[in-house]
């Protein structure tokens, strides 16, 4: 059986990917040199997810999910840490945990002080303005890891989903002793979709929140400390949710 090549785009092709098909999928080489900077210190930022706290919120009852959260404006070039707040979703965008104002852990002042870190969401920042125009983003950066102590782990608990933004970045930042998390990609109002597993640290899935939905599907153990890692950022224009 011939396994079909996974649909990547390069750096310059990104925002014309998310105009006529919703998302970009982006290797991680190309992830490094949209950020100006290498894979090496892009790496160097992956210790850090070793040192995240419980989700308490997950309403399924599982303790399977660890993650710090941190925001940022982007106005230009220009790209500042916002006061910490809570994160709050509607329930029309999330079902399972809408409508709460969950507050977690800030991500650690030293990975937010990397130059790595900046360079990144500056850069994706930067690809969201060649689709859209916004006089500022408004940007939540969530570091996931998902576990599969108790047996499995739940990437999206709530399902297929849109997030309630305009875009939504999902970086693999690694994955170790596991089989599963099954990245799937379906337009909002249509027929067609992708599935693909992303294996290699950094790879980048780029969405358009509003013209696809996505999930990724559980991960199961292959090993003691099966685990699966993820930063996920989220563009906004004009507030964040909860503010307008």
């Amino acid at each position: 059986m011939t396994i079909p090549a996974l649909p990547y785009s390069s750096p310059a092709q990104l925002a014309d990917a998310l105009r006529n098909d919703g998302f970009a999928l982006v290797r991680p080489q190309d992830v490094a040199l949209l950020a100006g900077c290498t894979l090496d210190q892009l790496n160097a930022l992956a210790p850090s997810w070793d040192h995240l706290e419980i989700d308490h919120y997950l309403k399924d009852g599982g303790r399977y999910r660890r993650r710090r959260h941190s925001c940022f404006v982007q106005t230009g070039e220009d790209l500042v840490q916002a006061p910490h707040r809570a994160h709050w979703q509607p329930v029309e965008y999330n079902a399972l945990h809408g409508g709460m104002r969950r507050m977690f852990e800030p991500v650690a002042p030293a990975i937010v002080a990397s130059p790595a870190w900046t360079q990144l969401l500056r850069a994706l920042g930067d690809v969201c303005s060649h689709v859209k125009a916004a006089p500022a983003w408004f940007v939540e950066a969530h570091q996931f890891r998902i576990d599969t102590a108790d047996g499995i782990g739940r990437p999206t608990p709530e399902g297929a989903h849109r997030d309630g933004v305009d875009f939504v970045a999902v970086l693999l930042v690694g994955r170790a002793g596991i089989k599963g998390g099954e990245t799937r990609v379906f337009e909002a109002d249509g027929p067609r979709g992708q599935r693909f597993t992303m294996l290699d640290p950094w790879t980048l899935l780029l969405l358009d929140d509003a013209a696809v939905i996505h999930e990724s599907t559980p991960i199961q153990p292959l090993a003691d400390g099966g685990h699966r890692d993820t930063l996920v950022l989220t563009w906004r224009a004009n507030a964040f949710q909860g503010d307008d």
